[in-house]
């Protein structure tokens, strides 16, 4: 379980059960609190310290069982889950359609959502007026709104209204607000692609349940299996 640089030790029990990927760090407290988490054979304790030479143990949990579906989000509803026990990886907002991922496992949501880690999000954008002969050298090279300049992106021009976009960032509003920095405005915005989760045919508000082989280069993706 050891193989993390020297300089992060010592750390908290839930942390380094969340850099382990066995847990939340909430997760973590409800192992502690269950009395099921240990140190060198010891029983951890809330804010137990672990040390890189430490043996770190977790008896008697049973494996949760994680859940993933893809969603079609309608347009005029706000993120949320159709399914109790299932929770939204990101939004999308009000007036926005598209791919949302639902689960119950809490671990990938950093993982996910932090840009730094520069996952795909693939988008089909319809404009209201035409698309200036510059639109894409402009968005692909990054885009300043309100003082932020966005890092460097995919375009596809489809026709004079209509481009797709694939980004590995997701600031509120983002393609939205590049659009209007460059005088375009965004008539209907989908999400079509997370990583290689793809929206396909499934219809507004309906599920489907991510597994196999499609589960397994997701999770590989994220660095939550090898």
């Amino acid at each position: 379980m050891n193989n993390k640089a020297p300089d992060l030790y010592p750390m908290r029990i839930n942390k380094y059960l969340a850099l382990k990927k066995i847990s939340t760090r909430r997760g973590a407290d409800e192992l502690v609190e269950e009395k099921k988490v240990y140190i060198n054979g010891h029983l951890a304790v809330l804010g137990s310290k672990v040390l890189e030479k430490d043996i770190v143990e977790v008896r008697g949990a049973e494996p949760k069982k994680y859940l993933y579906f893809a969603y079609n989000k309608p347009i005029g509803i706000e993120t949320n889950s159709p399914r109790d026990g299932l929770f939204p990886v990101g939004r999308l907002d009000k007036a926005s359609h598209g791919l949302l991922i639902l689960t119950n496992d809490g671990r990938i949501t950093d993982l996910l959502l932090n840009p730094e880690y520069s996952h795909e999000k693939e988008y089909l954008v319809k404009t209201s007026n035409k698309l200036r002969s510059n639109f894409k050298q402009k968005m692909e090279k990054g885009v300043d709104i309100e003082g932020y300049m966005t890092k460097k992106c995919k375009v596809k021009i489809i026709n004079d209204f209509t481009f797709g976009i694939t980004l590995t960032e997701g600031k509120k509003h983002q393609i939205r607000r590049m659009c209007s920095a460059l005088f375009q405005e965004v008539a209907d915005l989908k999400r079509e692609r997370i990583i290689n989760i793809k929206l396909g045919n499934l219809k507004p508000s309906d599920l489907r349940e991510i597994k196999g082989e499609e589960l397994a280069s997701f999770l590989k993706s994220l660095s939550l299996i090898n």
